[in-house]
């Protein structure tokens, strides 16, 4: 959250002659169009679920609902897109970690290109490119110097629908994997930041 903010003013040498973009556009690195989505580790994602929903005004879209009822995963919505938060199970039992942040590419060929970028820059890549199950989009993920994981996305789906009801996913269904059927890799479940100190 925050008060004020300064606008951007694009100098001469990046002004562009669309009044309705900031500035032109200045491919460097993998070039990502925007953030896109954040996910966010919970030691109990219900009661960090009913915060972002019930005292923000955030729309549930997605959930992961294992057998026992414990709710493993809850993906919420500001915007008409499939989701701009995500909060899932730290696995560790740790709180106020750090999942990943998303940058939103706008092709999933822009996302193959970015793979061939970090791989020269020697950035670990995790896992990807492939797609998700929830969400629907291509992705790749990947680490900062830090040890932050950053997933690079193109595609999604968008909520038009004003009585949208959440998609409810069930233990088995997510044990097949992302949409394709690649298994997730383990790190995906075990990874946040700040990192566990062993016990």
């Amino acid at each position: 959250m925050y008060r004020e903010t300064q606008r951007f003013v694009a100098s001469a040498d990046v002004s562009t002659a669309f009044k309705n973009q900031p500035q032109r556009y200045v491919p460097r690195g993998i070039a990502p169009r925007r953030l896109d989505h954040l996910n966010l580790l919970a030691r109990d994602v219900t009661p960090t679920r009913r915060f972002f929903h019930e005292q923000l005004g955030l729309r549930l879209t997605e959930q992961i609902i294992f057998d026992d009822g414990c709710e493993m995963g809850a993906w919420l919505a500001a915007t008409n897109k499939s989701y701009d938060l995500a909060i899932t199970k730290d696995r560790s039992g740790a709180t106020g970690r750090l999942h990943h942040l998303t940058y939103a590419m706008d092709s999933r060929e822009d996302v193959l290109r970015a793979a061939d970028i970090l791989r020269d820059a020697d950035v670990p890549i995790e896992t990807g490119p492939h797609k998700h199950t929830i969400g629907q989009t291509f992705f790749l993920y990947c680490y900062e110097p830090g040890g932050n994981r950053f997933e690079i996305g193109s595609g999604g789906y968008l909520i038009l629908d004003p009585d949208w009801k959440p998609v409810v996913w069930t233990q088995a269904e997510r044990a097949q994997g992302q949409a394709w059927g690649v298994q997730t890799v383990s790190t995906f479940h075990t990874h946040g930041t700040p990192p566990v100190e062993p016990t």
